[in-house]
């Protein structure tokens, strides 16, 4: 079975945030009264879901759209800072030659993806759906999914969070897991995703009969750090 449709969560799976997020978490601790993080925090907290950090940081639910929209509003003036992840940019134009109808579902804004991917390949997006919402990452994918009529058996949902996962099983559609994002790939392992990709480059080959696709193994790779040892304070 080919697929028609490919949407892409954006931080962390086609935007390099790492160095924003990393350099701001312990400034927003500060402002909003949650546990700050440590450099020794991150192997354990990069394999929990979202409830599980939010729980961690001792941080209540209710205060965490807080704390987002402060952030959006920190990587907004840094987004010049942000690049896309090698081979991201390559990758998606392969999918685009090939026919795959590609879309974004993030909390991001529409500025924030344009500035990183640039005007011209966002311009070949199918499907945009971005900002603060209330429903979550389901709500963005069955939206997408209505927006392009396409069956969700012949779509696929890319992230890098457990949460990600979760959102493709709730409207039907296979999870792609990377390998390069703020997730441990061991735990999106953890999650049976129908595809593993281990760098950018691998994304080029995602129209595969799903029959042909490799068994998903555990990779070599060492997760990239988000805090720095200054950065804990």
């Amino acid at each position: 079975m080919t697929i028609q449709l490919a949407i892409f969560d954006f931080d962390g799976t086609l935007a390099n945030t790492f160095a924003v997020f990393g350099e701001s978490l312990n400034t927003l601790a500060l402002k909003h009264r949650f546990r700050p993080v440590t450099p020794e925090d991150e192997p354990r907290m990069r394999s929990m879901s979202a409830a599980e950090i939010l729980r961690e940081l001792r941080l209540p639910i209710w205060r965490a759209p807080a704390v987002l929209s402060d952030y959006r509003k920190m990587l907004h003036k840094r987004i010049g800072e942000v690049q896309p992840f090698p081979g991201i940019a390559p990758s998606l134009e392969a999918l685009l030659d090939q026919g795959v109808a590609l879309a974004v579902a993030t909390s991001n804004t529409v500025d924030n993806v344009k500035s990183v991917l640039g005007d011209k390949l966002v311009e070949r997006f199918t499907a945009l759906e971005c900002g603060s919402a209330l429903f979550g990452k389901s709500h963005r994918l069955r939206h997408i999914l209505t927006q392009t009529s396409i069956d969700p058996a012949h779509a696929i949902y890319i992230g890098d969070e457990l949460r990600d996962a979760e959102a493709a099983r709730s409207v039907g559609v296979k999870f792609g897991a990377v390998a390069w994002g703020y997730t441990r790939f061991d735990a999106l392992l953890l999650q049976d995703p129908h595809i593993a990709f281990r760098v950018p480059a691998d994304l080029a080959q995602l129209n595969v009969a799903a029959s042909e696709w490799p068994p998903v193994e555990s990779p070599s790779v060492e997760p990239v750090a988000l805090l720095r040892r200054n950065d804990a304070r």
